[in-house]
């Protein structure tokens, strides 16, 4: 199994973060299916003030870019990034346009 872990922003107002909530309590089914055929098995979201953290976790298998090209062929999928776009921001240093950042793993209590 494989695990990631991103990073995004939320735009720091207090009325659009609930609005963002609100729909991650209600994710389209089209969406968690796209996300489950992809290979990822289990997905979560944290929220601190407008930071957000989101961990993946994947079969071995599994391609951020393989979900990517998926992603953009899929109607419902974009209709959703569309919108959730308008919630998010970049996080510092991210390229125009770049969403969720692939995060580098600093220490495993484990290892």
């Amino acid at each position: 199994m494989q695990k990631f872990c991103l990073a995004l922003d939320l735009i720091d107002d207090a009325s659009l973060i609930e609005a963002y909530e609100s729909y991650h309590k209600e994710v389209w089914p089209e969406i968690k299916e796209s996300i489950l055929n992809s290979g990822i098995i289990n997905l979560e979201i944290y929220r601190v003030f407008n930071r957000m953290f989101m961990i993946i976790e994947a079969t071995e298998d599994f391609s951020f870019d393989l979900k990517a090209a998926e992603d953009a062929s899929n109607p419902k999928v974009q209709e959703w990034e569309t919108l959730m776009w308008k919630f998010q921001q970049a996080i510092p240093g991210s390229k125009p346009g770049e969403k969720w950042q692939l995060m580098n793993l600093i220490f495993d209590l484990n290892k």
